[in-house]
């Protein structure tokens, strides 16, 4: 259990260290995003950002999992 919150604190600073140049990335805004906008209202449903990175976080367990 140490180590696991060792490494997601690692994480997060790494995340919080790299955030300028995560926030150019095109995340949230791909093509299979659903964004409805209306007159005081906005639901946005990002499931191709989500497919994304389930896919790059299962590769990356995988990978450190061996």
């Amino acid at each position: 259990m140490r180590r696991l919150l060792i490494v997601l604190g690692v994480l997060l600073v790494l995340i919080g260290l790299g955030w300028p140049w995560l926030s150019r990335l095109p995340l949230g805004r791909l093509p299979g995003d659903i964004v409805v906008e209306r007159p005081g209202f906005r639901f946005y449903f990002p499931i191709a950002t989500m497919i994304l990175v389930s896919l790059v976080v299962t590769v990356l367990v995988r990978i450190f999992r061996r």
